[in-house]
Order: structure tokens, then sequence, then C-alpha cells
């Protein structure tokens, strides 16, 4: 099975998307299941990760039911108020009920404070999820949220948790640290994982090529081993600098040196607990 483990959709006339304006180009549009399944077939893709982009109860009930209607989805990343425990048992309580409901993810590198993931609150329903075997997905920009990410796994050593995007290195810029050091000590702890996916736009959405990415990929390959590796296109984001086939194709090539049936596929299906 291939599965593509990070991929959004959004509906502009239903949904509240503070992050998305129309500066954005391409992104500021609707993507449904329907503008990605020609692309899923093209590449011979055979499951995806259905992952939130807003921080709502609206747009998670949305996802499942799109989750619901198409087969191609295997899994959904929603979002519960982690700020606040009773309301976050509450809601785990609720979506546990759903099939496909498999873990949980907040805008952290959109909040003000850079150490919100690790407040008390947070750090409290983190263990609620552990408790209910859901995952944790860090969408980390800044170094700080990438040092969190080694608080929240020691705090909760049965939670398992997924780094977005290889925390978003600086690729245009050509910089390694302190990315490197903090993706190693990261990758020391066997709850955590990463993703392989959102490289492309991270690099010089003109004028990137696969040798720009290539540093990056074989540092978390050799950091994290391709049983702790997943790969996703982060679609329809990625259309900001390749369209979903080039990221697909790009991202296999990466991985021509280690186990790719993990990466691109067995690893998310294990994390992600599907079939």
């Amino acid at each position: 099975m291939i599965v593509d483990a990070h991929q959004h959709f959004w509906d502009l006339g239903i949904g509240s998307y503070p992050w998305l304006t129309p500066e954005h180009g391409v992104l500021y549009r609707t993507y449904r299941p329907a503008d990605l399944a020609p692309e899923l077939a093209a590449a011979g893709v055979d499951a995806t990760v259905l992952v939130q982009a807003a921080d709502s109860y609206e747009e998670t009930d949305a996802l499942l039911a799109l989750a619901d209607a198409h087969d191609f989805v295997a899994a959904v990343v929603g979002w519960v108020p982690l700020t606040r425990p009773d309301e976050t048992a509450e809601a785990i309580e609720r979506y546990a009920r759903h099939p496909k409901f498999r873990g949980v993810r907040h805008l952290i590198h959109d909040e003000p404070d850079p150490d919100w993931v690790v407040q008390e609150t947070v750090l409290e329903s983190l263990g609620l999820l552990a408790e209910a075997g859901l995952t944790f997905d860090v969408v980390s920009q800044l170094p700080r949220h990438l040092d969190h990410v080694v608080t929240l796994a020691e705090r909760h050593p049965t939670l398992r948790v997924v780094v977005d995007h290889l925390s978003k290195p600086r690729v245009r810029e050509h910089l390694w640290e302190p990315w490197a050091s903090q993706i190693t000590r990261a990758a020391a702890l066997p709850n955590v994982y990463a993703k392989v996916s959102g490289l492309v736009t991270e690099a010089d959405h003109e004028s990137w090529t696969v040798e720009d990415l290539r540093p990056y990929v074989d540092h978390a390959v050799r950091a994290f081993g391709p049983e702790r590796l997943m790969a996703g296109s982060d679609w329809p984001v990625a259309l900001l600098a390749a369209d979903y086939g080039t990221v697909w194709q790009v991202t296999s090539s990466l991985l021509g040196g280690t186990d790719r049936e993990l990466v691109l596929g067995e690893t998310a299906r294990r994390f992600y607990a599907f079939e």
C-alpha cells in the first residue's frame, strides 16, 4: 500500500481558515476530494492521511464526513481543544467512535506563544491522547518548537508523536543548524516519528532542485530510520512550488537509498493504525 501521509482539503464556503488569505495565490480556493483523486490515481497512491488545517470542531467534522464518503482517505488527523483538558476528554470520547479518527493536530506555529505546546493544560491533554491510543502531529516552525517535541515526548513516552514536514528546515537559505542537531535529539526518542513532506515549499518556489532537498532527507533517514519516517505530499500547499505528481516523484527518488516500502506506506499505516 502506497500512502500519502499528509494532505489537506478545505472549503472556503464552509470553514474558517484565518491563515488563508488571497495573498496565498493558488491556495486561496476550495480543494475537495474530486481535485485530488485523479492525482492519486496517476501517482499510484492508494490511501491518504487527511490532516486538519483549521483549529475548529467545524473543520474536523467536515473532514470526517469526507472520509466517510471517500475510501482513499484512510485516516483523519483532526483537532480538539488541548488547552481545556475536560473538553478534550469529551471530544476524544465523541470522535473516537469514528473509525477513521486517528490523531490530533493544533496549528502551534500560528500561536503567538512559542511555548504554547508545553503549557501544563496542553501536556495534560496530550496525556489523554496517549491513553486513548491517538497520535499527535506537531507542525513546528521555530527551533523552539522542535525542542518542545523532546519535552512532550519524554513527558508522555506512550504518545506517538510525528514531526510534520521535518520541522520545516530552511532549505531556501541552505541552513543546517540548529535544525540538524535538534532533529537528531528528537529522533533519539523512540516514540517520535517524522514526515518527509512540505520540503518544496521551504525551498525556492521558482528554482528549487532535488539536490537542494537531498541533505535534509538523508539526515532524516539517518536519524529516524525508515521505520519511523513517512512520506506525504502536503497537497495542496505544495502547489506553491510543484504539482502533485512532481512532489511524489521527487520524494520517491530521494528515498531511493532506503526501504521505500516502509517510508512510502507501511510506517504511516502502522503509526495511524489502519489496514
